[in-house]
């Protein structure tokens, strides 16, 4: 198992979000155990960081395609912290290079599918279906701010919408039926996006959206998904620590990254 650092941002709007990869990994050292008991030492983790021109975005994602599709080929788990929610497009294309029948989970309070910006903007889950991952393969999980457009490419492309108020309903439910879905892929990769969670609990994000998570559904979630065989990688993206309130941003990202490994 490897944890990958990629402190990479796509625009002036995520500046800031490149600073959240060493806060997290040094949040993480004050959490003895998950709550699963595991004891984490961050001593003993494989700990990497991918380089990256944060000028010129297109040799930092060729740069973090090639170098994620390596790790995923050594490593039965690989988990990465941002930078912002563009690195997961690099890195979910590797992904289902290496995991054939892959599935992809995003927690999310945005759809990034709007049809602007170029293949490597914050708009990245448009730009990977377009490059052939399969629309049917993808559950959007907390999106509570999308366009009329948006709705009409996730519905053209069969993405699996799942809003806040059917999760309201019943998130142990919901979350049967999440990991019903992924059971089958022989690997399923978690992107989280922390605006997915309340502003209340996670105030640290590029785009707040009020009505999310709590930060202890999310953790249900993570601790539930994680128990799946088939969970082979995850990325923890757009925490800002510039704008964060007593940590409570990182210190989450910190907990959902010592719940996954």
């Amino acid at each position: 198992m490897q944890i990958i650092r990629v402190r990479l941002t796509s625009s002036e709007k995520t500046k800031g979000c490149e600073k959240a990869p060493i806060q997290v990994i040094k949040a993480l050292r004050d959490i003895k155990t998950n709550e699963n008991k595991k004891e984490i030492n961050v001593d003993n983790l494989n700990l990497e960081e991918i380089h990256v021109d944060l000028d010129n975005q297109k040799e930092a994602h060729d740069l973090i395609f090639e170098n994620s599709k390596e790790i995923f080929e050594k490593n039965s788990k690989a988990f990465f912290i941002g930078g912002d929610h563009s690195i997961s497009y690099s890195i979910v294309r590797a992904f289902d290079k290496i995991n054939k029948n892959s599935s992809l989970v995003v927690f999310e309070a945005h759809a990034d599918c709007l049809d602007e910006g170029g293949i490597h903007s914050e708009n990245w889950l448009r730009r990977l279906i377009e490059q052939g991952f399969l629309g049917s393969k993808i559950i959007l999980i907390g999106s509570r701010n999308l366009s009329s457009k948006e709705l009409r490419f996730l519905k053209e492309n069969k993405v699996t919408l799942i809003k806040m108020d059917l999760l309201q309903e019943d998130i142990q439910e919901v979350c049967d039926l999440v990991m019903e879905r992924v059971r089958d892929s022989e690997g399923f990769y978690v992107s989280i996006d922390l605006d997915c969670v309340d502003p209340g609990f996670a105030p640290g994000v590029t785009e707040i959206e009020p009505g999310g998570l709590s930060s202890r559904e999310l953790i249900y979630f993570i601790k539930r998904l994680s128990l799946l065989d088939n969970f082979k990688g995850g990325d923890i993206v757009e925490i800002n620590p510039e704008k964060d309130i007593n940590d409570m941003t990182i210190k989450l990202g910190a907990k959902l990254l010592g719940e996954m490994i």
